[in-house]
This record gives structure tokens, sequence and C-alpha cells, in this order.
């Protein structure tokens, strides 16, 4: 899985994102530290042990660096930057139940509003799965030669 490139400068709107998913009851936000247990604990139970340390790195941050998707008191989703490295954006993920509704192009495009915010003129997205959502979303580019770059040597247990 390549790492890709964003150019932050040239990010779709965030606004009428956010209004869509307010309108299907979606609460779109930065993440409050109080929170840190049970988004750590829905990637680990959802996705894998070194996405829910990479999600607790991002709570560590000041500001938290990860926006959640809320329904009613439920995670729906979650994206992070900042966490494997400065300048990456991820690990993302949507509980199953609510993919398909836009909610992880929303948290995309929320990271990367606030990475150009902090100053960030480009991001990179490690590892990226789904290169394809990437490129339509946000205009990413694979980064050549890129796997497994930073990962290179990552220590892995059975569930990671």
């Amino acid at each position: 899985m390549p790492d890709m490139l964003v150019k932050l400068y040239e990010l779709p709107d965030l606004a009428p994102l956010i209004e869509a998913q307010r309108g299907a009851g979606i609460d779109l936000r930065r993440g409050l530290a109080p929170e840190k247990h049970i988004v750590a604990a829905f990637a680990r139970e959802h996705f894998s042990a070194g996405w829910a340390s990479e999600c607790e790195v991002a709570y560590s941050n000041s500001p938290v660096t990860a926006f959640v998707a809320v329904d009613d008191q439920r995670l729906a989703g979650f994206a992070c930057y900042d966490a494997a490295c400065k300048g990456f954006f991820g690990p993302t993920g949507v509980d199953p139940a609510y993919r398909g509704r836009g909610i992880g192009k929303a948290l995309l495009i929320a990271c990367l509003h606030a990475m150009w915010a902090a100053g960030y003129g480009y991001a990179i997205i490690g590892a990226a799965g789904p290169t394809t959502f990437y490129e339509q979303a946000v205009g990413a580019v694979a980064i050549p030669g890129s796997w497994p770059g930073v990962y290179r040597g990552l220590l892995r247990d059975s569930d990671t």
C-alpha cells in the first residue's frame, strides 16, 4: 500500500459535508480528551491494536488531532492525523453499520482542513488502502516507492 500525497491548498469545501452529516443526525467534530478510551477501544475492536495506539497518540496531542462522527452518543467513525508521523493523515475508520453515508469523506476532509490551518502545505496519507477513494475525494497521488516507508521494521503482534 503506497503512501499518498495531498495538496492541502486545493481541498474541497468542508462546510457542505458537515451540514450534510448534521442533516443525517451525525455530529462531526474534533475529539475531546475524555473520549480517548472510547475511540481507542473502537479502533481496536473494528480495526487493529496498532490503530488503537495511533488514536491514543492523536488524543495526546494538543490540540487533539482526531475527529469523530457521533450519532446520538454512538461513535460512527474517527479520523486522526499527526499520529504515526507529523504530517501524516490516518488512521481512519467508519463503523460498518455507517459505511456508504459519506462519513469517511467528511472525516478525511475535516482532518485535512485542520492540517492546513495548522500550517501544513501537504499531507501524506500513510499506507493508503483505498487509493481510488483518496484520489477521487481529495486528488491524492501515490508516492512512488513509498511502501513500506516509515512502517519498515514495524513491530507487529497477531492482531495488527
